[in-house]
């Protein structure tokens, strides 16, 4: 992924670790229960979360 801002990387793994809480199935496989927060940082360090930054 793009380098993203520490305010960019903090926004993306909290709105991708919201849609886990709410129930969005996790786009990586994940062997034990783990903290939403952390399948969100994997998610985003493989570079598999649907959401796009946009810079005005």
């Amino acid at each position: 992924m793009e380098d993203l801002t520490k305010y960019e990387r903090a926004r993306i793994i909290g709105a991708r670790s919201l849609q886990l809480e709410w129930g969005a199935p996790p786009l990586i496989t994940i062997d034990e229960m783990e903290n939403t927060i952390k399948i969100a940082e994997k998610e985003l360090e493989i570079g598999v979360i649907p959401l796009v930054v946009v810079r005005f």
